[in-house]
């Protein structure tokens, strides 16, 4: 299984996406997506549901929101598949699991790339940091589980992952700063800029504003070039 959270949210069992059927059944398919492989306790996914259904129905509709997704998990895994649609999304004492059998998950690439990049600062290899760190930043498509009407718990987890990405664009820029890549760097930043990849007067779009000024900034104070030889020879 495939799952992509960082911009809009995309789940892929078998090489199949899976289009969840009902408004329900997506939120809990995208809360499910955030935490891949941990189990999320039934009242997390309840109260998410709380924002689509009356209390009092959310715990029948998360039940037929997991019924429907088994569905489509069922015809994306085929007859001949030693998966079960009860493995791939799973029930556990007090949740339910989604299990991605080791597939690709754009966090987990998100959160490496990020932690080679930090770890390349702090031994002072910029090249290697700014490299890596651009990296991670180009996973994100756009903000995190965009277009997800998320409850209480759920925009906690989109909070955290926004808050990474801020960190980690700061830490990029400065590693391009320390390489003296001030052009090369304004340009990048306007790209990003342009992409649209952010929330507007999100964190992410002002840590982009943050950064440009940095640039600018380090622009004014550096120093003047100095004369050629070739020109100090004429004098």
């Amino acid at each position: 299984m495939d799952i992509e959270v960082l911009g809009t949210p995309r789940v892929t069992e078998n090489g199949v996406p899976i289009t969840a059927p009902t408004p329900e059944s997506r939120h809990v398919l995208a809360v499910l997506a955030a935490c891949p492989d941990r189990v999320v306790p039934v009242s997390v996914l309840a109260d998410e549901l709380v924002r689509r259904v009356p209390p009092e129905h959310a715990h029948a509709a998360l039940h037929t929101a997991v019924r429907r997704l088994r569905e489509r998990f069922a015809e994306a895994l085929g007859a001949g598949s030693v998966r079960t649609p009860e493995a791939v999304l799973s029930t556990r004492p007090g949740g339910y699991l989604l299990d991605t059998a080791g597939g690709r998950c754009d966090v987990r690439d998100f959160e490496r790339e990020a932690g080679a990049g930090y770890r390349a600062m702090g031994r002072g290899d910029y090249g290697q940091a700014a490299a890596r760190l651009r990296r991670a930043l180009d996973l994100w498509t756009g903000p995190a589980l965009d277009g997800i009407d998320a409850g209480t718990w759920l925009r906690g987890r989109i909070a955290c992952l926004d808050a990474d990405r801020v960190s980690v664009l700061g830490q990029w820029a400065e590693a391009e700063l320390a390489l003296g890549r001030h052009r090369e760097l304004r340009l990048a930043l306007a790209v990003l800029r342009g992409s649209g990849a952010g929330r507007p007067g999100g964190a992410y779009l002002a840590a982009l504003r943050r950064a440009e000024a940095r640039v600018e900034a380090a622009r004014r104070t550096r120093p003047a070039p100095g004369p050629s030889l070739t020109g100090a020879a004429r004098g």
